[in-house]
């Protein structure tokens, strides 16, 4: 039955929101075997008390995400939804009471890291492709699979003044309507760089390997990697900060705030869609502002 429903889900979601559907529903399957009831229908009692034994071994953020999860599978699957039942609402405030709301955010990639970073980047081929992606991470603030998305094609650089690059799909837009966005000079010429000595065309950020051979597209899953190794293989070590994908969304969004950018603005820079989710990146990092 549930590979039905997600089969009718192909196409409609990303394949990494996909996949946390099933993952998150066949987890809740797993504990309604366990306990000898029915995944499908559920009810609100199952549910909270789902949510009630999941306090005790999981983090606030990814109970939501389950039970958000759930909800979506059950309401486009034409089953009960009893995820905002008052049963399930309780649960989750008890929940909250219990473990709190804290969620641990990315360490900020922050303009003066950048240029450590930069200056950590060796003059063979793989550094020149670290350093594209450093400089488009931190000037775009796209997300990492945003950031593996972007074709040498979407430069656009009429406007001499102020190069421009378009992000054709995101996380934020699933139906492709697109987002244009400036970029220095400077990032625009190291692209063109980038190209020329790659001899590439299609996805920017690319696999190089030891020997210099530039290969596939970059996974997004080899961003904090790249980011971390650079880090080690500076002089100083002791200090080294764990990035991760989100660090330059984060770093970004500081600086701008610390520039005195409203908060607007850098919700359009960074393509947040709603306050709160922007202010949790910047609150979290409040000791630094």
């Amino acid at each position: 039955m549930i590979d039905e429903i997600f089969e009718k889900f192909d196409g409609a979601f990303a394949e990494n929101t996909i996949r946390a559907y099933r993952s998150d529903f066949e987890q809740y399957s797993k504990w309604c075997a366990f306990k000898n009831i029915p995944p499908i229908p559920a009810t609100a009692d199952n549910l909270a008390m789902y949510v009630d034994e999941l306090s005790h071994t999981c983090k606030s953020a990814t109970i939501r995400r389950r039970v958000n999860s759930l909800g979506t599978i059950f309401k486009l699957s034409r089953n009960p939804d009893p995820a905002k039942d008052p049963e399930v609402i309780l649960a989750l405030k008890r929940m909250h009471r219990r473990i709190g709301r804290h969620q641990k955010q990315a360490p900020p990639l922050t303009r003066d890291h950048l240029k450590q970073l930069l200056a950590n980047c060796t003059s063979d081929l793989r550094g020149l492709r670290n350093k594209v992606l450093l400089q488009l991470g931190y000037e775009t603030m796209r997300r990492r699979s945003e950031l593996c998305a972007f074709e040498f094609e979407d430069l656009d650089a009429t406007n001499e003044s102020q190069p421009l690059i378009t992000l054709r799909k995101s996380k934020t837009d699933q139906e492709a309507i697109g987002v244009t966005m400036p970029i220095s000079r400077m990032l625009y010429e190291l692209l063109l760089e980038w190209q020329r000595t790659a001899d590439v065309n299609g996805p920017i950020l690319r696999c190089v390997d030891r020997h210099g051979n530039v290969g596939c597209a970059l996974n997004s899953g080899s961003i904090s990697t790249i980011l971390n190794d650079l880090a080690s293989s500076g002089s100083d070590t002791s200090k080294r900060i764990p990035y991760s994908g989100h660090s330059f969304r984060v770093g970004r969004a500081v600086d701008l705030l610390n520039e005195g950018v409203p908060l607007e603005k850098i919700m359009l820079i960074g393509g947040w869609r709603s306050q709160s989710a922007c202010i949790g990146y910047l609150r979290s990092q409040q000791s630094s502002l």
